[in-house]
């Protein structure tokens, strides 16, 4: 059972619908995390925001959508493991295999590994790596933009994480099981 509810796109008024009507003329509908963010206008605004912003970045959709993957996977986000997982088959028209391998930090590219790698460093490390860990993914061929990208993956994704745990949010892509 849901613990917060998700707006209906129909019955609401002011920024919630503005930004609503951005996410339906964007998507097409208006996911159940969304509508849920909606109650607070201000964390749905950020989110988008953020997520915008990093859609325009160097790391590009598809390893954005294996970050996401590499955390929830992390954070045991169920709602999480299937929006990526359907975004990145359907959107981004990510292997099957790649999208699963992604999930424990794995790849067949030892760039992208090692960013996955870094993400999941990240999350275990509550952000508080040291040299050796940033020194990795640079001698990997990871630039600065590219490490300053990951981490704002990643806290995206700690974001939509916590958000959809703590408000169980009712999945609305086809559901996928966590590894945890």
């Amino acid at each position: 059972m849901t613990r917060l509810t998700a707006l209906n796109p129909e019955e609401v008024t002011g920024k919630t619908k503005d930004l609503f009507n951005a996410v339906q003329a964007k998507l097409g509908v208006v996911p159940n995390m969304m509508r849920t963010m909606g109650n607070s206008p201000a964390v749905l605004e950020g989110y988008l925001n953020l997520s915008g912003a990093l859609s325009h970045g160097k790391l590009g959709s598809k390893t954005g959508e294996l970050i996401a993957l590499a955390v929830s996977e992390s954070n045991s986000c169920d709602y999480c493991l299937a929006a990526h997982t359907f975004i990145g088959e359907k959107l981004v028209k990510a292997d099957p295999a790649v999208l699963q391998a992604a999930r424990t930090g794995n790849s067949t590219d030892i760039k992208i590994e090692t960013i996955l790698q870094f993400a999941k460093t990240l999350i275990s490390k509550n952000g508080l790596v040291n040299d050796e860990d940033v020194n990795k993914a640079k001698n990997a061929g990871v630039t600065d933009a590219e490490i300053a990208e990951t981490i704002g993956h990643v806290a995206l994704n700690i974001l939509t994480n916590y958000f959809n745990n703590t408000a169980n949010t009712e999945i609305d892509f086809p559901a996928v099981t966590s590894l945890n």
